[in-house]
C-alpha cells in the first residue's frame, strides 16, 4: 500500500541519475558508509557507537544526546557550528567523499538537527528549513501539482490557510476546508484526485483534535498521503508517525527553540522514499536553515521535556481558575473534563500531557484586556517560549482569514489564545484576574 501511495502522490523516479546523485547526498548514513554516504564522516566525529549506549533511552535522553557525543579528533561536547559554503574534495574521484559538497544541499551542523529531530518524531529523516511555514510550503510543493486534490482542516494556522488560498488555488490546486474531528468528513471530501490529507492536531487556536490513527486509516485505504502538523502538540504530546501519518510538520520556532531566540521548521518523513522526495524539494528550492540557529536549537531543544512539563502543568492550573471567573463565557483546554474531545486527548496524547496552549472567550472588550494587563504577560505573537503569551487571535494571529471562515471555525471576537510559559503560575493568575477584573 505505502509503495502505490507513493507511486500515485509522487510519480518518484528514484532510477533518475539526478535521485542517485541525491541520495547519496541526502542519506542518513545508516547502511551507505561504504558508498561515500553524506554523512559518514560527520559521525566519525559527532555520533557514538551503538556499542557505547545502553538500549532503548528514552525521549528525554535522546532530546539531549540523540547520538552525539564528544568529537573524536577534539573531544568537543557540543557539535560544532560548521560556517562553510562549501567544502573542498580531495580528488573529483573522491566527489563526496566526506559527505558534503555545498551548505545549501547539506550542512553538517544542520544536518545533525535533522537527524536528531527526525529521531525524537519515530521518522526515518528530516528537513530543517527557515520557519514553520517553510516546512508547510515544501509539504505542499513536494507532493501536490495543479490538479491535485487536498484535504485540509477547516481551522489550521492562519498561515497555513492563507497560503493554500492565496498561492497555491491560483496555482490550480484544490483545497477542501473540512471539519477534521469527525474522520467520516474527511472521507466523504475526498476525490479521484485527492493526493494529500493535511491534518493540524491540535489545532491553532481552537484547540481540536484529530483522531490521528482513524484518518491515518482512511488515507492507507485510499492510497493518499497524510501530513499532520504537531507543533502545538510536540513529540512530547503526540508523534503523529506512531499513529500511522506519512509526514510530520514542526514549527521548530515553537517549543524547540523555546527561547525567542530563533525561526525553524522541520517536515519529517516516515519513510526513505518520501524523505528523497523533500530533500530534493528543499535542494531546489534552497530552502535551509543557518548552521547557526541549527547550532543554537540544537541546545535549545534539549530542556524541551522540562518545559513542557511545567507547562502542561500550570496551563491546567490558569485553564480551572479560568473556568470559574464571571468575566469569561469558555474555557478550552485538553486536559479539561470539559473539552469535547477529552476521551480522544487522553487515548492520544503521551504521558498525561497536554501542553502549555489554551484560550478562552472573554466576556467584554479583548482589546481592553490586551491592553491593560500587566507583566508577566506578554503581548506578542508567537507560542511555546518560555515567557507567557498572551494574543487577541482576531486581530493578529489569524486576522487574515476571512472573518466568515473565522467565525465558523469558533474563533470570535474575543477570542484570547494563551501560550503559558515557565513562569510561577500563580504570578500569572493573579495578573490574569486583575485585568479580567477590570472589564
Amino acid at each position: 500500500m505505502l509503495s502505490s501511495k507513493v507511486a500515485r502522490s509522487l510519480s518518484l523516479r528514484s532510477s533518475s541519475p539526478w535521485m542517485r546523485h541525491l541520495n547519496s547526498i541526502c542519506s542518513n548514513g545508516s547502511s551507505k558508509a561504504a558508498s561515500g554516504s553524506s554523512v559518514v564522516s560527520l559521525r566519525r566525529c559527532l555520533s557514538s557507537e551503538a556499542s557505547n549506549w545502553i538500549p532503548d533511552v528514552s525521549i528525554d535522553t535522546d532530546v539531549v544526546h540523540g547520538g552525539v557525543v564528544p568529537c573524536e579528533k577534539t573531544g568537543a561536547i557540543l557539535t560544532p557550528v560548521y560556517l562553510s559554503t562549501t567544502f573542498v574534495q580531495e580528488s573529483v574521484d573522491k566527489y563526496l567523499e566526506k559527505g558534503f559538497s555545498y551548505s545549501r544541499t547539506n550542512n553538517p551542523t544542520v544536518k545533525m538537527l535533522e537527524e536528531k529531530v527526525a529521531k525524537i518524531e519515530n521518522g526515518y529523516d528530516s528537513i530543517c528549513v527557515s520557519t514553520g511555514m517553510a516546512a508547510t510550503a515544501s509539504c505542499i510543493n513536494a507532493f501536490m501539482k495543479t490538479g491535485d486534490h487536498c484535504v485540509i482542516t477547516n481551522c489550521s494556522y492562519g498561515g497555513t490557510n492563507r497560503i493554500c488560498r492565496e498561492q497555491f488555488m491560483p496555482l490550480g490546486m484544490e483545497f477542501s476546508f473540512v471539519d477534521f474531528t469527525d474522520p467520516k468528513n474527511v472521507e466523504a471530501a475526498i476525490k479521484p484526485n485527492t493526493k494529500l490529507i493535511f491534518s493540524e492536531s491540535p489545532t491553532n487556536p481552537t484547540l481540536t483534535l484529530a483522531d490521528l490513527d482513524a484518518i491515518s486509516e482512511i488515507a492507507q485505504k485510499h492510497g493518499i498521503l497524510h501530513v499532520c502538523d504537531s507543533t502545538f502538540a510536540t513529540p512530547y504530546v503526540c508523534r503523529p508517525l506512531d499513529h500511522g501519518c506519512d509526514l510530520t510538520i514542526q514549527s521548530l520556532t515553537k517549543y524547540y527553540d523555546g527561547l525567542n531566540m530563533g525561526t525553524g521548521g522541520a517536515l519529517v518523513a516516515k519513510t526513505p522514499e518520501l524523505y528523497e522526495r523533500i530533500k530534493l524539494i528543499q535542494n531546489m528550492h534552497g530552502n535551509i536553515m543557518s548552521p547557526m540557529t541549527a547550532y543554537l536549537m540544537l541546545q535549545t531543544m534539549k530542556t524541551m521535556g522540562l518545559r513542557i512539563r511545567q507547562q502542561s502543568a500550570s496551563a491546567m492550573k490558569i485553564a480551572t481558575f479560568l473556568e470559574s471567573h464571571p468575566k469569561v463565557s469558555k474555557v478550552v483546554y485538553p486536559g479539561l473534563a470539559s473539552h469535547p474531545q477529552k476521551e480522544l486527548a487522553d487515548r492520544q496524547h503521551r504521558n498525561g500531557l497536554h501542553g502549555g496552549m489554551l484560550w478562552f472567550d472573554v466576556k467584554g472588550d479583548p482589546i481592553k484586556l490586551m491592553d491593560t494587563i500587566k507583566r508577566p504577560w506578554t503581548l506578542c505573537e508567537n507560542l511555546g517560549a518560555t515567557e507567557s503569551i498572551i494574543t487577541a487571535c482576531a486581530v493578529m494571529t489569524h486576522a487574515n482569514m476571512i472573518r466568515e471562515d473565522r467565525l465558523k471555525v469558533g474563533i470570535t471576537d474575543g477570542f484570547i489564545r494563551i501560550s503559558v510559559g515557565i513562569e510561577d503560575p500563580d504570578d500569572l493568575i493573579r495578573a490574569l484576574d486583575e485585568a479580567l477584573n477590570q472589564l
